[in-house]
């Protein structure tokens, strides 16, 4: 199946894409400095809401990547001419969807199906 979307709007998600993936990377980075901070003479209480932050942000970071690697994945599908059509059916994924979640790979009812 060829895609319905138009030069100008591939460039269009092109563009967010590369924005979201932008703004994801500067937050890697951001959050990387803040871990150089010494811990010294620490409260035991400030340890244990230091370990907490390094918790929460690991698992930040994860997201980031997953999210990341979403991203990565909806450029390449630009690049392939797949983009915008769903891996499941084939089938035109609507504008309005891609418009909100430039990562879809899936129709919205697709996606209630495998949930």
């Amino acid at each position: 199946m060829t895609n319905k979307l138009s030069k100008d709007k591939l460039n269009y998600f092109k563009k967010k894409l590369e924005q979201m993936k932008e703004e994801l990377e500067e937050k890697q980075d951001n959050n990387t400095n803040s871990d150089e901070l010494a811990n010294y003479d620490n409260h035991p209480a400030d340890l244990g809401t230091e370990q907490f932050e390094k918790q929460r942000d690991a698992g930040l970071n994860l997201m980031r990547e997953d999210e990341l690697q979403e991203i990565n994945d909806a450029l390449q599908r630009i690049e392939d001419g797949t983009y915008g059509i769903s891996e499941k059916s084939g089938e035109p994924i609507p504008e309005e969807r891609l418009e909100v979640m430039p990562t879809a790979r899936l129709l919205v009812s697709e996606e209630e199906e495998s949930n």
